[in-house]
């Protein structure tokens, strides 16, 4: 039993035009008109598909299609049509339209389940109009407050609340009230490790947690000729070495640590001034609490140490952190089976992204499914993946959503 792959890569390319961009990728902001447009086309197909539809308040759409004990909690699987401002044409999407396609095959097949198979999208899962990154997700899992979301302003002043009225997608039905049984999410990698190895399918049996950071060290501005190398407050070399400390914690935990600085202000950043300020980002990643937080007492420690060698004042600032996530092992093994039923090659991947099967495996058994991306590239215009790794993907969620709803 697969799935129609030429209809799963048309439906992507059809809704990749809405938004698409001269490069070849997808910019769809969360709630602009041309979201209103995406959603309105995914809506579209489910109903086409028979499926009904629930629009929670936070504007997160359920696409239904019941089973033969509609008692029983869905089957869900799902993503985020919402892209990056420079966003390519799979992230998210295609975890959307493989459930639409898994629904699809079933109505082909004229296969009845036991549970009802359900089809979500989640608003604002990129966090890139709107903060926290994972919005809707993270609401209807009782993370932040629907008050909180609806008041979160993107940057000319609109809020969530508005244009979710003025988009048409703020339903009546209170987060978190829609029951799962079981969740899963199919996704590119947005990573090189499948590539690397020459595999096609990813069993996910977590997500690592993190810990970002806003740092600041304070020196003193000075005429960078006239003031000796001894006596300088330089606030950028001091930044330096956390930096580089950053990097050199992660390489001390692999294989999941990661260490990165994204973001990098220098106050006055002036070619002859000596910098007197310098703000910058860190953000530290492992596979389990225990790990991350040895990472986070390692880099405060070094922190003190280099308060005290420089003289100089160093804050520092946990701004967010999300725990790993283990997901389900039922999930998990449900996803190893229908891979192995299958004949395709396989590896366990370890995701270093936010998804938001995060949120819901806070609610229900939850799984996710990888697939390889062209040179693990991302949040890319440029972002591609071949067709056949697709319907790979989405034939393995076929056979993992029926293993937890059950063929009648």
């Amino acid at each position: 039993m697969k799935i129609n792959g030429e209809r799963l890569w048309a439906s992507l390319m059809e809704l990749a035009k809405i938004g698409a961009t001269e490069k070849g990728g997808v910019k769809r902001l969360a709630l602009t008109d041309l979201d209103k447009q995406g959603r309105d086309l995914v809506v579209g197909w489910g109903k086409q598909a028979g499926m009904s539809v629930t629009i929670d308040q936070i504007g997160n759409v359920f696409m239904r299609r019941d089973g033969t004990n509609n008692a029983l909690p869905p089957v869900m699987t799902g993503s985020h049509i919402d892209t990056q401002p420079t966003g390519g044409k799979f992230d998210g999407n295609y975890g959307v339209l493989a459930g639409l396609e898994v629904v699809r095959t079933l109505n082909d097949l004229n296969i009845k389940t036991e549970a009802p198979i359900e089809v979500a999208f989640w608003t604002n899962e990129e966090g890139s109009r709107f903060v926290p990154v994972m919005m809707g997700s993270g609401v209807f899992c009782g993370a932040f407050s629907l008050e909180t979301a609806y008041a979160a302003r993107d940057v000319d002043g609109k809020s969530v609340g508005d244009e979710l009225e003025r988009i048409g997608y703020k339903g009546t039905q209170v987060p978190g009230d829609h029951p799962i049984g079981a969740y899963f999410e199919t996704h590119i990698e947005q990573g090189p490790v499948l590539e690397d190895a020459d595999k096609v399918i990813g069993v996910v049996p977590a997500v690592m947690g993190l810990s970002w950071y806003d740092c600041v060290v304070t020196g003193m501005e000075a005429h960078a000729g006239p003031t000796p190398m001894g006596l300088r407050k330089d606030a950028l070399q001091v930044s330096t070495k956390i930096m580089q400390e950053v990097v050199a914690i992660a390489n001390r935990y692999p294989p999941y640590g990661r260490g990165t600085v994204g973001m990098v202000q220098v106050f006055p950043n002036s070619r002859n001034v000596i910098p007197g300020e310098v703000k910058f980002s860190i953000d530290l990643r492992n596979v389990n609490d225990e790990l991350l937080n040895t990472m986070h007492e390692e880099m405060l420690a070094f922190i003190d140490k280099m308060r005290g060698e420089s003289g100089l004042k160093i804050s520092v600032e946990r701004v967010s952190y999300y725990p790993p996530c283990p997901f389900h092992p039922e999930c998990v093994d449900a996803v190893r089976n229908a891979t192995a039923k299958l004949g395709y090659s396989t590896m366990d991947v370890v995701s270093g992204a936010g998804h938001d099967a995060i949120y819901a495996a806070r609610l229900a058994p939850a799984g996710m499914i990888f697939v390889p991306c062209k040179d693990g590239i991302s949040h890319n215009e440029i972002e591609d993946a071949k067709s056949e790794h697709l319907e790979a993907g989405c034939n393995v969620l076929l056979h993992a959503m029926l293993e937890r709803a059950g063929v009648v």
